[in-house]
């Protein structure tokens, strides 16, 4: 049985994001302790090895990138509040928690579809967020 991901009833946003991945490792080098700032244990632990650790994290930067997008204010928002997780086949999936659940309330948002992709040296992100009953 093949499960699809029920898009929600009503989107209240969409947010896209690209990332050079090459860029991205460059200021991994240059700023060490910006993983640990950014991303989760969990997600730091997905990321797996070095060569696909920077294309995971890449992607996974883009992924809350998209959200803050859809969340328009990020005042007082925090990264790891954000998690960009892997489903049971390995699919993308967003939690969220504390100051980013807060913020998606706010706003009516119940649920997050996430799509990745790679290609060459780039990353990109698009995450839709709704409702799951129209108004």
């Amino acid at each position: 049985m093949i499960l699809i991901p029920e898009v929600p009833a009503r989107v209240v946003g969409i947010g896209v994001d690209i990332v050079d991945t090459r860029r991205f490792a460059s200021v991994i080098d240059r700023t060490p302790g910006l993983v640990a700032r950014v991303f989760t244990p969990r997600e730091i632990e997905l990321a797996g090895g070095h060569r696909l650790r920077t294309l995971s994290l890449a992607g996974r930067w883009a992924v809350k990138e998209a959200v803050a997008k859809i969340l328009v204010d990020t005042t007082g928002l925090e990264w790891h509040d954000c998690e960009v997780l892997n489903g049971v086949r390995g699919e993308p999936r967003i939690e969220v928690n504390g100051s980013v659940a807060e913020a998606a309330a706010m706003r009516g948002i119940e649920r997050w579809l996430v799509s990745l992709s790679h290609d060459g040296d780039m990353a990109m992100a698009v995450v839709i967020a709704g409702v799951e009953d129209p108004l």
